[in-house]
């Protein structure tokens, strides 16, 4: 195994260059979520290069898609990609090593495929993880339904094994209210935009009574035409997040009560927008895969920081935790203490930082696969353990 592994990583050393200009090329041109057409053109194309049989629009996803290597009757594994960037600050995810880290593992497995345990490899594309729920359609379109076990990597300013995230739902708030002249006719308005600011104020005000672990966030996304229209239109969009699902969904129901009671303050009419198809489910944790991930990132004298306790997002690889072993350690792409959904790591993505993060973790997520091909019981231990664990 060990000369495997060299081979690997002498593989990926070769493949450098092309990967960090493909990562490159994906940063400089940044498509928003169920966009990324020309993100997964080139991905799936470096794939198809590197010997993997490609399906593209898959799930009825045009920028989704899965890419196989066969080496024989044995495990499904799948290693993740996303690719979709953020409104106005492009790539300040860093969804762009997030790709090419996963293509590169896939191209590191491949370099060594006459020489690899039987089994199946898959590189799967899953688009719009900034609130699309792009991997929740893949799920619910069967692109998992084989696989045994998936890893993936996302970019932060440190390297962590295992970071827990919320579970997260969205709502939207729709007020309607009567335009009028807001000088001349003040009086024969009724202003949206009111309800609006207000649903803001007291969902502010409802942050001081909710648990550490959850979060409530949002904007107003429309708040009128003309400063001298007494706005007939409003609209916010609020996000609520917590470790617990039962926690999160009763948040939910406050933030909307938080609305109705502003709409009914301003003499608005409400209508309350729900997303239930991009709810996204807090990580389940599997230490099986992360046990052999931390083996295999031990070789190149990676230093893994504390656990993280404070900072903690959201994403739809929760989703696909619930449904069978899954893992996404933290990749060291930024100096420390640099804010994701920043300006700063927006072009710490593109560093040289970044590219050191991305090559490791590509040549990690590939070995730990090596392990569970040729070690099928560690694959029946993550799935038992994923059984098991509430």
């Amino acid at each position: 195994m060990n000369g495997l592994k060299d081979a690997i990583a002498k593989a990926l050393d070769r493949l450098g260059d092309e990967l960090e200009q493909l990562s490159h090329k994906i940063h400089d041109n940044p498509e928003l979520g169920y966009q990324e057409v020309k993100a997964a053109g080139w991905l799936t194309e470096f794939l198809a290069q590197q010997g993997f049989k490609v399906e593209r629009g898959v799930a009825g996803v045009e920028t989704a898609f899965r890419a196989t290597l066969e080496t024989g009757e044995g495990p499904t594994l799948a290693i993740l990609c996303e690719y979709d960037a953020l409104p106005q600050i492009g790539h300040a995810c860093g969804h762009n090593i997030i790709a090419t880290a996963g293509v590169g593992a896939g191209a590191g497995l491949a370099a060594v495929r006459d020489r690899l345990p039987k089994g199946r490899i898959q590189v799967i594309g899953t688009p719009a993880e900034e609130g699309g729920g792009g991997k929740v359609k893949l799920l619910n379109g069967g692109v998992f339904k084989n696989v045994d076990a998936a890893m993936m990597v996302h970019g932060f300013d440190r390297w962590v094994g295992h970071a827990d995230l919320l579970g997260i739902v969205r709502v939207g708030f729709e007020f309607k209210g009567k335009a009028a002249h807001a000088s001349a006719d003040p009086w024969e308005g009724v202003n949206a935009l009111d309800a609006a600011v207000q649903t803001y104020n007291n969902v502010a005000m409802l942050r001081q009574q909710v648990r550490p672990d959850a979060r409530l966030h949002g904007i107003i996304t429309h708040g009128g035409a003309a400063p001298n229209i007494i706005p007939e239109f409003a609209a916010a969009t609020f996000y609520v997040r917590s470790l617990s699902v039962d926690y999160m969904w009763d948040l939910q129901k406050r933030v909307i009560r938080c609305a109705e009671g502003a709409a009914k303050a301003a003499g608005c009419e409400l209508k309350v927008v729900e997303h239930r198809e991009t709810v996204y489910e807090p990580m389940k944790r599997n230490a099986t895969l992360l046990d052999a991930f931390r083996a295999n990132l031990k070789t190149f004298g990676v230093t893994e920081s504390p656990e993280l306790k404070d900072r903690l997002g959201s994403s739809d690889i929760g989703n696909v935790s619930r449904v069978l072993p899954a893992i996404q350690p933290m990749v060291k792409i930024a100096p420390d203490g640099t804010p994701i959904h920043s300006r700063a790591f927006e072009a710490a993505a593109k560093a040289p930082l970044a590219r050191e993060g991305m090559l490791i973790s590509a040549k990690t997520m590939a070995m730990t696969v090596c392990d569970l091909l040729s070690d099928p019981s560690l694959v029946k231990r993550a799935q038992a353990e994923f059984q098991a664990a509430p």
